[in-house]
Formats: C-alpha cells, structure tokens, sequence
C-alpha cells in the first residue's frame, strides 16, 4: 500500500466556495433584476453562465436567484422579513469568485456581513516514495 506525504506547502486547490450572509440588505422583496445581477456578477469573475432560474415565494416573502455556471453556481436566497439574504459562491478554474462577491455587495449593500471563505478540493502535494535502499 503506498503512502502519501503532504508537503506542509499550501497545496493548489479545484475551486473557492464563498458563503456570503448579508444583514440589513436592501432589494429583498422582489427579484426584478437579479438575474441581470446575477450575469453581472459572473461577468465580472470571468465565469460563463449556462442557465438561470428565479423564484419569488410572493409578496413579502424574498425569492431564490440561482445562476448555474459552466464553473459552477451563484445562488442568492432572501427573507426580506429578517432583512437578510444568503449568498453561496462557487467556482472553479480561473475564474475569480471575490469578484463576483463584490458585484452582489454593491447590489445588496449591507450594513452587516459575515464572509466564508473555503478552498475545496485542495490537490495533495505528493513527496516521491522510494524504499530505502
């Protein structure tokens, strides 16, 4: 069975998810251009967008905004009612996911975050294993 040794060197990774929870956002209540902010925000991290799908839950009650990615997704759910939204950003590739968290932050302007960053699928830096001799 061979053995793996990881290198104490930060090792590449696949993709960067990002958890965005925006406090005391504005534009909760209806999805009227979310999706043009949702290109808007893939735009800007050089990701190209497959598919898009919104759905408002009705008056005073937010929406869901789903951006699927050829490099993965952006996805924004809102409680107008708590003043709130929750962001979920993941990429792969080259594309740069902060850019797409900043287009999202000038749109929905909180006055309180709180930003998750993750690094997924970090790839193992594999140290040659030869028997001693």
């Amino acid at each position: 069975m061979n053995k793996m040794n990881f290198q104490s060197d930060p090792s590449p990774r696949l993709g960067r998810h990002i958890l965005a929870d925006f406090y005391q956002a504005r534009y909760l209540s209806s999805p009227g251009s979310v999706a043009q902010l949702l290109s808007d925000a893939a735009a800007s991290a050089d990701a190209t967008v497959l598919d898009l799908k919104l759905h408002d839950f009705g008056e005073g009650f937010g929406y869901t905004g789903f951006a699927l990615l050829a490099e993965s997704h952006i996805s924004v759910h809102t409680w107008p009612e708590h003043d709130y939204v929750a962001i979920d950003i993941f990429m792969c590739g080259q594309s740069d996911a902060e850019k797409a968290l900043s287009v999202l932050k000038a749109y929905f302007a909180p006055g309180e975050e709180r930003i998750q960053i993750l690094d997924r699928g970090q790839v193992p830096q594999v140290a040659d294993q030869k028997a001693p001799v």
